[in-house]
């Protein structure tokens, strides 16, 4: 139960972090290419040697780093729903958030991943 609750309240920052670094304003491009650029520009800011749990970051950058790990997991997911063409990014952002939720840290397999869904982004 507690890993549930702690799942939706990271899921929904992660969402508000992403509404913050796409804009968050009325005119915000809200289509699935939207979403996509915006898991993107997340993606971009994310610093993921932050995310170890011994890394040389205060609290407040690692927090940061795990928002918008969360962000770009959201929109991307977001955008696939949308665009079934947007699937191959949200996959790989997916198995990169999976494997860091399984070992706590950025590893070879979520690093291969990230780059992957980076190769994606630059194509957008």
């Amino acid at each position: 139960m507690t890993a549930l609750l702690v799942g939706l309240l990271v899921g929904g920052a992660g969402v508000g972090v992403a509404w913050v670094l796409t804009g968050g304003t009325p005119d915000t491009d809200s289509s699935a290419g939207g979403d996509a650029r915006g898991a993107c520009d997340a993606l971009a800011g994310l610093d993921e040697s932050k995310l170890a749990p011994k890394a040389k970051a205060s609290e407040q950058e690692r927090e940061q780093a795990l928002y918008r790990f969360a962000g770009a997991f959201d929109l991307a997911t977001a955008a696939a729903a949308g665009d079934s063409s947007y699937e191959p990014l949200a996959k790989a952002i997916t198995r990169a958030h999976n494997r860091h939720r399984q070992v706590f840290e950025v590893d070879t397999g979520a690093r291969k991943e990230l780059a992957r869904a980076r190769k994606i982004c630059a194509g957008l």
